[in-house]
């Protein structure tokens, strides 16, 4: 099946949208047709092994200047003063292995950077995409979500005025959920790049919040008593969700349930980050159901409240986002749903470490 005759299958709702410059075409001119979803019925993979991880942020804690790859920038900026930058000037495409060590101290850091005016990067295609995310880790494959043709390491967000594979809202008052990547696997993902290849004219945006500042506003005894937990994370749910035929349908790898703490700690940076979100955490083991429930939901809540400790990012045409998932959360926001407009996104998720317990004593 061809490339063209796989998307008209599995998109048949589409006809005119918006490009990067929002200007309406037919959906084959459309400059990145090759890069929507498809969901490929016999394509199953084998359970995650685990491997060893070293993080590339290791290298640049010895350099003598680590923020050297913004040394060319036209504009650093910092979106807030506890999470977020925002860099113009700098190719992304163009960083050596030194300057990417750099960029991943930075994002463990400052746990978001956004990156303005990458053309370059986005252009240069899948398997720049795939060559770029290794560095960072073993590169993902995401067990329900769309992917190129070809490219199931690319996992894609996609929503239209008719066709949606990421968000419903069907029975909820907001499409906020905020969540850390896949966060049920055994390693789940550290270094996180994000791009649009279509955005809303307005709306869209993606908010992030950081787990570091989240975990600093609570009282050190309640912080102690955390520190003694472990919360399970499931991607069951998700798979159920897929087989209902809501979300194209696939279950690529079987699901997976992983217990991890519920304060981990940045193996570079040595930060510790609370470690819990609505989408995948279920229960905290050892605990009577309602005792995790009012502990679990208290932790949601306080995530959902804390605007203080969050940053939202505007779309602009060519912006690549990087996220470490071990220090923030993050939630799309749906407010373009009755719009004429396409939301086309694409992220490069590699995995990182087990996470690490804040507490050594603490057993997985």
């Amino acid at each position: 099946m061809s490339t063209v005759e796989t998307i008209t299958e599995k998109l048949p709702t589409l006809s005119l949208r918006q490009d990067q410059s929002e200007q309406p075409k037919k959906e084959e001119e459309y400059k990145y047709a090759h890069l929507l979803p498809v969901f490929p019925k016999d394509e199953h993979y084998p359970p995650l092994t685990p491997f060893e991880h070293v993080d590339p942020g290791f290298r640049a804690l010895n350099h003598p200047n680590p923020r050297s790859f913004l040394d060319n920038a036209t504009s650093v900026i910092e979106i807030t003063p506890r999470l977020g930058s925002e860099v113009r000037g700098v190719n992304l495409a163009e960083l050596d292995n030194d300057g990417r060590d750099q960029l991943a101290l930075e994002v463990a850091r400052r746990g978001l950077v956004v990156f303005r005016d990458q053309q370059d990067f986005i252009d240069r295609g899948p398997e720049f995409y795939r060559e770029w995310g290794r560095y960072f880790g073993r590169l993902h494959i995401h067990p329900t979500s769309g992917h190129p043709e070809g490219v199931p390491e690319l996992h894609l967000v996609y929503r239209d005025q008719n066709t949606t594979y990421n968000f419903e809202l069907d029975d909820r008052i907001t499409s906020t959920t905020w969540h850390s990547d896949v966060s049920y696997e055994l390693q789940p993902p550290g270094l996180t790049t994000f791009f649009l290849l279509s955005q809303p004219p307005s709306g869209g945006d993606t908010a992030f919040t950081s787990q570091v500042s989240t975990l600093s506003r609570l009282s050190p005894q309640f912080v102690e008593f955390l520190k003694t937990l472990k919360a399970t994370h499931s991607g069951f749910e998700q798979a159920a969700y897929s087989r209902s035929g809501r979300r194209g349908g696939v279950v690529r790898r079987e699901p997976v349930e992983n217990a991890h703490p519920i304060v981990r700690r940045h193996p570079v940076t040595g930060q510790e980050a609370l470690y819990v979100n609505r989408q995948f955490t279920r229960r905290i083991v050892g605990l009577k159901r309602e005792e995790s429930d009012a502990i679990l939901n208290f932790l949601y809540d306080h995530i959902d409240r804390s605007i203080d400790n969050q940053a939202r990012v505007k779309w602009e045409p060519y912006t690549v986002v990087l996220w470490d998932n071990r220090i923030t959360a993050h939630s799309a926001i749906l407010d373009f749903e009755k719009t004429d407009a396409r939301r086309h996104g694409a992220r490069i998720t590699p995995q990182a470490e087990r996470p690490i317990p804040a507490n050594p004593d603490l057993k997985l």
